[in-house]
């Protein structure tokens, strides 16, 4: 390989270095949950998606054991070829009835969702209108888009409007306004009532990425959607967070999206089929949520509890309501040195700053999961309070 090229990366890995940028990964020897252990050491564990606290409960284990006899380890192959078991077909009919929808297609992860939506639905005469602060995944699913690109103001609904007139102005023939249904670094919820009404006055469809709310929003559990009583018309999420932290996303919506998509969406043609355990336990999170107000409820508690508590230490928060809760600190080295510390009193963190979040916002993105004790948010908080001290982030 060229000397020149890899000096260029190092050089680039120097700058992240120097700029108190760069992301490191700490192993877990444990099963993911409220409790982990880390380097031999238990923590308590603040920053995973684990919402529910599914990601270690029996019954998702035990589904995904009792289905390897049966169905095999693996399916070697795409699901169009040789890929598709019956229970592929009867996890996607049940995410679509959870979610009341026609149908729905699975895809290796909600990034390939996001990624193979557009570009089969909406050709170089629409128009797609994203937020700014949509995704990763969604901005790079619209990139590969040929539709025309038009991007609003962070929930500002007067800046949308703007661009669905210009978009009509512009003579496109569908529009598609795409958003988050949970802005994943603030914890803010979109606006979906004044995002539906707006659709409707220009005839656009509104597809939702719901990630962060699938499982535990909504008096079921059925997302932001159902938490706003509105209907949108696509809905993409994840097996990865709520639904038993595993891996595995899906598209939900009309039957004949849902069968263009079979046909097009290139993530789901070239790629293999989920894992039927994977599958089985992904069926089981879904029972266990249809029947899960009790973890719901936890979960809301424990995150009211939380913030409350940080609010009393004298943390500067982002407000909201969602499980989510920021911890706002500005400077990048200030988040990961904060994170350190945490970990040596026993809490597991991790900060969060450019790119993931813009410059000069960085932060601690602590998140609720109904499997935390009211003695371990304690815990947490006194750490939270001589930490915060420590650093001069609160007096």
């Amino acid at each position: 390989m060229s000397n020149a090229f890899l000096t260029d990366i190092s050089n680039t890995l120097a700058q992240i270095e120097a700029e108190g940028l760069y992301k490191r990964e700490r192993m877990i020897t444990s099963p993911q949950g409220g409790g982990i252990t880390v380097g031999g050491r238990e923590v308590i564990n603040l920053c995973a998606n684990n919402y529910l606290g599914l990601a270690n409960h029996p019954a998702l284990i035990n589904a995904a054991k009792d289905a390897m006899e049966p169905k095999g380890f693996g399916m070697a192959s795409v699901r169009f070829i040789c890929g598709t078991q019956d229970i592929h077909r009867e996890l996607e009919q049940r995410l679509a009835k959870f979610l009341g929808k026609d149908d729905a297609i699975l895809f290796a992860a909600c990034f390939d969702a996001n990624g193979g939506l557009f570009e089969p639905l909406l050709g170089p005469e629409d128009a797609i209108i994203s937020d700014s602060l949509n995704h990763a995944s969604i901005i790079d699913g619209v990139r590969l888009c040929k539709a025309k690109r038009y991007r609003y103001l962070n929930s500002d609904m007067n800046d949308l409007e703007a661009w669905l007139k210009q978009a009509r102005e512009d003579g496109a023939r569908h529009i598609m306004i795409a958003t988050d249904g949970v802005f994943s670094m603030d914890g803010y919820l979109a606006k979906l009532p004044e995002i539906r009404a707006l659709a409707d006055k220009y005839d656009a469809v509104v597809m939702v990425d719901d990630c962060h709310a699938t499982g535990f929003m909504g008096a079921t559990g059925a997302g932001t959607p159902e938490h706003f009583g509105v209907d949108v018309d696509i809905v993409t999420g994840t097996l990865g967070k709520a639904l038993g932290g595993a891996i595995g996303g899906y598209i939900a919506g009309p039957q004949p999206v849902i069968d263009l998509l079979r046909q097009r969406a290139r993530p789901y043609l070239f790629s293999n089929s989920l894992p039927p355990s994977i599958v089985a336990a992904g069926l089981e999170a879904i029972r266990l949520v249809e029947e899960g107000d009790g973890l719901r409820a936890q979960l809301f508690e424990n995150a009211k509890y939380w913030r409350a508590g940080l609010e009393g230490l004298g943390f500067d928060l982002l407000p909201g309501e969602h499980p989510i809760i920021p911890v706002m600190l500005g400077e990048a080295q200030l988040a990961q040195d904060m994170a350190a510390k945490l970990f040596d009193e026993g809490v597991y963190v991790s900060g969060f700053f450019f790119p993931v979040v813009p410059r000069g916002q960085a932060r601690i993105r602590t998140q609720m999961n109904a499997a935390l004790t009211r003695d371990e948010l304690d815990r947490a908080l006194a750490a939270f309070g001589k930490v915060g001290k420590a650093l001069g982030i609160v007096s």
